[in-house]
């Protein structure tokens, strides 16, 4: 049996437009189901060629899967009149190189129209899937079969929490260019990051990002972090990116100084002061205590707490997990966040901040109305001085809302990130007896105990050249953000290095953890932590000339804080944090790793270790 679909021909576009009614009117055999083939046919009689079949954009191909997919009897509950002006039925075997199939028996033919409903857009998003496989610019990428059609596989390897193993492996496999999902490559070459990440801006971030802004007053509100539009995030960040400049953050050295020095206060009181068998403890847990409470510290004057408390008391610190988690996997398909998390009627997405936003609505009151001055100096300023003066001096462009966006930014995003870098300096370098021993000598050649000088002065740490290295290597091993930050392609398309045309609006994904392994950049064993990879090697006979050049390779390449116009704008006060509280705790500690440490590593939007389990004691 051949099924012969009229269409009707547009005047203007000479393309075929199918008559979907004449798919319904087929009547179909009671004594079997037969095989349907298709022709097509204009409504004047003329055979219609199946060059002209092939309608970008049209229903045509969806129309023909149903006929030729789903049987009759699922569309109809009985045999509707033959409509001639619309279907011709012909039992011609010779034209249809096949036989009716067996009569059937026990075949419910009457059934219930309702699978249509199911079936069409079933039909329709495959053919669709088809479609853009077969003309997609990126199909010439390999990549993992299911990544190919869906971004399904891409949400389950983010919630699995080990997509940056994966990703890793599948550059690995397929090389520099992998297809993660029908409309993103993740790319790893080095020579286009600073175009991809360029100050100018023209690389759009993505709707990704979008599932780190917030809904207030039905409205969905971007931060600095998840605004994509280029002009706004330039608005919003001048006003303030003054206040994180290497002098503005040296200012702030005084509040990070007091929470250093409560740091060693609890861990002697907790775990060195103590019996023998209790002094084994999570150093990696208290190293983010610590950072957290500087946040506190130099945006309101005031810690949080948690060093004094020693867990997580309010719930933040989990909140901040779980909101990582639900961004990661969301991201893969940002529609999906204004349903589940954005939506004004019940929201199902993670944890809110109502906590943070609470304490930052608070400690703005108390600034303005005086409550702060039990504990807040004037001569040492905070960000919320800093915020306040911005609005003083621009009132028509910074209101309070904004200044409590800022203030939000600071909690949420900078504490996590520093906690990773300290954390993967201490592990890595005591996993390593080689790197802790020269680490150690280095820092305690400096004297700092005896000087007086504890916590040390930034800028004494910062010029002990192996420390540099270490927290540099640390940096390139476990950056701060392990997944593949996305942007699109500019209109104008973009032409890769090795000949490859990539129209606009293609995404391109760059992930850290890749791109600081390559080792046309890093040299062999890039995988391994080497802090020496940072000084010259004048054993080897390396020049000066020679180092610089390579120096400036490894720093073109290094997306450890984000690159360009969107770099993180918290770098210096992270990198503070980070020199003064590793130099402070080799200064006055000895340090071993313990037996039950079980290192462990959690990619989400910023990665989470687990298993930094030490053992301390004072220095004599």
């Amino acid at each position: 049996m051949c099924i012969t679909l009229a269409v009707a021909e547009n005047p203007k576009t000479g393309r075929h437009r199918p008559m979907f009614r004449s798919l319904l009117c087929a009547p179909i055999p009671r004594d079997g189901l037969p095989i349907p083939t298709f022709r097509v046919i204009h409504h004047s009689g003329s055979l219609v060629p199946p060059s002209k079949l092939i309608l970008r954009g049209s229903l045509f191909l969806t129309e023909a899967a149903v006929a030729l997919l789903v049987p009759r009897y699922l569309l109809l509950t009985g045999p509707p009149p033959v409509r001639s002006s619309y279907l011709k039925m012909a039992d011609d075997s010779s034209s249809l190189g096949l036989e009716r199939a067996p009569p059937a028996t026990g075949i419910v033919t009457e059934k219930s129209p309702f699978p249509i409903l199911f079936l069409i857009p079933a039909a329709t998003f495959l053919l669709w899937c088809l479609y853009e496989e077969l003309y997609s610019p990126l199909r010439k990428y390999p990549g993992p079969f299911f990544g190919r059609w869906t971004r399904l596989w891409y949400m389950y390897w983010n919630w699995t929490g080990n997509s940056q193993l994966q990703l890793e492996r599948l550059h690995n496999k397929y090389g520099p260019i992998v297809r993660i999902t029908p409309y993103i490559i993740d790319v790893d070459i080095p020579e286009i990051i600073q175009t991809v990440f360029s100050t100018k801006g023209n690389w759009l971030k993505t709707p990704w990002y979008h599932g780190s802004s917030a809904l207030v007053n039905n409205q969905i509100v971007l931060n600095l972090f998840s605004q994509t539009n280029p002009k706004q995030h330039a608005k919003e960040r001048k006003p303030i990116a003054k206040f994180y400049s290497p002098s503005a953050t040296a200012a702030l050295e005084p509040h990070i100084d007091s929470v250093i020095k409560k740091l060693c206060q609890d861990l002697e009181r907790r775990f060195i002061n103590v019996p023998d068998d209790k002094r084994e403890f999570d150093l990696g847990q208290w190293i983010l205590f610590y950072t957290w409470d500087v946040t506190g510290a130099v945006t309101f004057s005031k810690p949080f707490g948690y060093l004094d408390k020693g867990f997580d008391f309010d719930g933040v610190l989990h909140a901040a997990d779980k909101a990582q988690d639900y961004f990661v996997v969301i991201g893969a398909m940002p529609f999906l966040d204004r349903v589940f998390d954005k939506n004004p009627v019940y929201r199902v997405g993670p944890p809110g901040f109502n906590t943070s936003t609470g304490i930052s609505i608070q400690r703005l009151q108390d600034r303005y109305t005086g409550a702060d001055k039990e504990y807040h100096n004037p001569d040492i300023p905070d960000f919320l001085d800093r915020f306040i003066a911005a609005k003083n001096d621009d009132p028509e462009n910074v209101s309070d809302p904004q200044i409590i966006s800022w203030l939000m930014v600071n909690m949420i995003a900078g504490s996590d990130t520093t906690a990773i870098t300290i954390r993967s300096a201490l592990y890595f370098s005591l996993s390593n007896p080689k790197v802790w021993s020269r680490l150690n000598d280095e820092i305690r050649s400096k004297r700092f105990q005896e000087r007086g000088m504890v916590p040390p002065a930034y800028k004494e740490v910062r010029a002990i050249p192996y420390v540099d290295a270490v927290v540099r290597e640390a940096l390139r091993v476990l950056p701060g953000v392990s997944m593949s930050m996305e942007r699109y392609v500019p209109a104008g398309g973009f032409t890769l290095p090795n000949g490859d045309y990539l129209p606009g609006g293609t995404i391109i994904g760059v992930s850290p953890y890749i791109t600081n392994r390559n080792q046309s950049v890093f040299g062999v064993g890039a995988d391994a932590f080497r802090p020496e990879r940072w000084l010259r090697d004048e054993v080897g006979g390396e020049t000066e000339e020679s180092f610089q050049s390579r120096l400036t390779l490894m720093n073109k390449a290094d997306l450890s804080f984000g690159g360009g116009s969107r770099s993180c704008i918290g770098k210096n006060l992270g990198l503070f944090q980070s020199y003064k509280v590793l130099a402070t705790l080799i200064t006055l500690y000895d340090i071993e790793l313990s037996e039950k440490a079980d290192w462990k590593v959690i990619c989400s939007w910023f990665p989470r270790q687990e298993g930094l389990r030490v053992r301390m004691r004072r220095r004599s």
